[in-house]
């Protein structure tokens, strides 16, 4: 099977983007445009790892942070920014429990690699 990953960004050239990269390298993708559509699509499907968009359309992507973590405690969360000053925003996504931090800027191959480290291995 295919790890599965689920992707929220407020921006569909960005999901666009990824979820066409990602199943070029052989994963399955899920997305999700807005925090409450994130909350829909991973109560009905099983993920192995998500990514989720710090500022997703006016909401704060960290309260979804700790959506995810009440509810899918053992899944790999990496936040994904555009957003200026990585330092604070890094330090708070990783006290709410995310397992990594990317920025937008950051190569496709770089995010690539922090999916790779983030999966569950069997």
């Amino acid at each position: 099977m295919k790890p599965h990953i689920f992707f929220a960004d407020d921006e569909a050239p960005m999901r666009e983007l990824l979820s066409e990269f990602f199943r070029q390298k052989g994963y399955d993708v899920t997305t999700a445009a807005t925090g409450q559509a994130a909350m829909r699509t991973a109560d009905e499907g099983r993920f192995d790892l998500a990514i989720l968009d710090i500022n997703l359309a006016g909401e704060n992507g960290l309260e979804l942070l700790g959506y995810f973590r009440t509810n899918f405690p053992k899944l790999p969360v990496v936040m994904f920014t555009g957003l200026p000053g990585g330092d604070e925003l890094l330090d708070q996504a990783m006290a709410r429990g995310a397992s990594g931090f990317m920025r937008k800027t950051d190569s496709l191959d770089d995010l690539l690699a922090a999916v790779q480290v983030y999966l569950p291995r069997d």
